[in-house]
């Protein structure tokens, strides 16, 4: 797992407005040009940081409206990610340690995770997209996981981005389950301890068949995983920006991208250079 930081090396970017401008627009052509389509990560997580600090800078008390906001930048991501077929997107939608907060915040949050997931179906199934959750999700209200089940429901049959929203999620508890299913079948005299491997463990987290991230996005300038995909971040190439995320466009996307492909993955070796 590997951490690099641009503040030192190169301005930070500003803010999306909400009419891009055509200095935006020339530089996301720009870096649309400079991808090679035979090197994009198939797996990308992103940390979705910065909406109580976007909501504060734009004179809201309620950490809420940050939380509004950054809708149109999850559905920007999921269909830009979508034309750009990758193979999946992880959004750490909600943690586990978020029932913390107060009940006004996460009653509002559980709303507005219901909303979204009913006026998002088109854009799901227009983009080929299906839908996973990964997470603690009998945590969630049963309303809000009614709505979540039937929207994987609908978009089973896509066959394009897989898009995983992790709810109520926690890293330690996905690692901890894990242990206890293997433990389960070594009591039951189905698994000897010694077959317990890492490639075993890993089939026993919550979305084996994604594979581990390649890519590793958090948004707002923090320098923390939180508690996020602790296992599978083993040798993930992390990308950090300064832009809150309801200010995540395309653009920031596609800059993360092309560092992405600059980069030599060497998973523990010895590189190449």
């Amino acid at each position: 797992m590997r951490l690099k930081s641009f503040r030192a090396s190169m301005p930070s970017t500003p803010s999306m407005p909400s009419t891009p401008s055509i200095e935006f627009e020339r530089r996301e052509e720009k870096l649309a040009r400079g991808l090679d389509p035979a090197r994009l990560p198939g797996h990308v997580a992103i940390i979705m940081d910065g909406n109580g600090r976007w909501a504060r800078q734009h004179g809201w008390r309620d950490r809420i409206h940050g939380h509004k906001a950054g809708i149109q930048a999850v559905r920007e991501t999921v269909e830009n990610c979508a034309k750009l077929h990758l193979k999946a997107l992880t959004l750490y939608s909600f943690s586990r340690e978020n029932w913390q907060r107060p009940k006004r915040e996460t009653s509002a949050l559980m709303r507005l995770l219901k909303h979204f997931l009913v006026q998002e179906r088109p854009t799901l199934q227009k983009n080929n997209v299906r839908l996973i959750a990964s997470g603690c999700l009998d945590d969630l209200p049963e309303d809000a996981r009614k709505v979540l089940d039937e929207t994987i429901r609908l978009s089973a049959g896509n066959t394009g981005l897989v898009l995983n929203l992790a709810l109520s999620y926690s890293a330690r508890e996905e690692i901890a389950n894990a242990a206890r299913a293997l433990a389960r079948r070594v009591a039951q005299g189905s698994l000897r301890p010694e077959d317990i491997t890492p490639d075993r463990i890993s089939e026993n987290l919550y979305a084996p068949e994604l594979g581990d991230p390649d890519l590793l996005i958090r948004t707002s300038g923090e320098f923390r995983i939180s508690n996020f995909l602790l296992w599978q971040l083993a040798y993930t190439e992390i990308y950090i920006t300064d832009v809150l995320w309801p200010d995540f466009r395309n653009v920031h996307l596609l800059e993360a991208l092309v560092d992405y492909q600059g980069r030599e993955r060497r998973f523990g070796g010895v590189g190449t250079g």
